[in-house]
């Protein structure tokens, strides 16, 4: 029976990634949101190779383009360089971006 979340081995990313986080005590199953974002965000092709093997190409894609709310502009350009097939009017964190224009009526 497992007691502790443990880090997995298959997983070996940077832990200055997630320095605001507990690691011992993070479920990478819960947590796959927040960690795409990050290494999205922060990381090297090498990072993204790395969570693509950890949580499957689709899982990411899917969380890239449907459930991650926030990105910053220039990680939404690093995710479509990284997963061409993607399309940024579909990626939910460009779609609630602040910065769009709104009509003021």
């Amino acid at each position: 029976m497992k007691t502790e979340n443990e880090i997995r081995p298959s997983f070996d990313f940077d832990p200055t990634f997630f320095w605001d986080y507990d690691l011992a005590a993070m479920d990478l199953d819960k947590a796959y949101k927040s960690i795409i974002a990050r290494i999205v965000e922060r990381g090297s092709k090498d990072d993204i190779e790395k969570i693509v093997e950890f949580y499957t190409y689709e899982k990411v894609m899917i969380a890239i383009r449907d459930e991650i709310h926030f990105l910053p502009n220039y990680a939404i350009d690093r995710a479509l360089e990284f997963f061409p097939e993607l399309k940024k009017e579909e990626m939910h964190c460009y779609l609630n971006r602040k910065d769009k224009p709104y009509h003021w009526i």
